[in-house]
């Protein structure tokens, strides 16, 4: 069973998200919160498996929220939703250790499929939100990063694994095509996260476009 926080000032929007996935055989919300200081109590005393996070919110927001739950409960996963139009923090979100995103026009049946995914750590959601994220905030590389130096310690085909996780792939289809089996791709991708002192898979995205490996309009899978 994933066991679910949510967080969110508005009690209708709470209450909607509440719905779809206590519908969901598999899924069960534990707690809600309307401000980032009650939604990292509640990631300390209820060890959920999912925080699906608003970014904006009186007081502390989602940001700085995400943040610390990374180092209070470090193996909690958090899904922002956001405008994307609007929310220009979406990036700083992804840094502070956000684990995926999602974007408030997805149909509503979508929202437990994007829980699944997050609390399987696989994938960074859709590649189409993956890159159009991406290529909005992230336009210009720097090489000059200490994550470049970080990258040169990687093998070729961690190297490979890097750039296919920054087109939004899953490990799955990263498998198929790089001819690996799955279980060898996740030791990579940990790998990977460890040479680069990175928390999750969504940093590796950012990390990619950032230093240069992978260019804007690079894609992966169809979205």
């Amino acid at each position: 069973m994933i066991r679910v926080v949510l967080a969110d000032d508005e009690a209708l929007v709470r209450g909607g998200l509440r719905m779809i996935l206590d519908s969901e055989e598999d899924i069960t919300v534990v707690g809600e919160a309307e401000n980032g200081d009650e939604v990292i109590d509640l990631a300390v005393e209820k060890s959920p498996d999912v925080i699906v996070m608003d970014i904006r919110m009186p007081g502390m927001d989602g940001i700085a929220a995400t943040e610390l739950i990374g180092r209070r409960a470090p193996k909690v996963r958090v899904l922002v939703v956001t405008t994307f139009q609007l929310d220009e923090y979406i990036l700083a979100a992804l840094r502070a250790g956000a684990d995926g995103f999602l974007l408030k026009d997805t149909a509503p049946e979508e929202l437990p499929g994007a829980v699944r995914t997050v609390a399987a750590g696989d994938a960074l959601l859709a590649p189409r939100v993956t890159r159009r994220l991406i290529e909005h905030y992230v336009s210009q590389p720097d090489p000059d990063r200490g994550l470049r130096r970080g990258l040169e310690e990687l093998t070729g085909r961690e190297l490979d694994v890097t750039r296919l996780v920054a087109t939004g792939m899953t490990n799955a289809e990263i498998a198929g095509a790089l001819h690996l089996g799955e279980g060898t791709v996740k030791t990579h991708v940990t790998a990977i996260l460890s040479k680069l002192g990175l928390g999750n898979r969504a940093q590796i995205v950012v990390a990619a476009y950032e230093s240069g490996l992978i260019s804007v309009g690079e894609s992966g899978t169809s979205a």
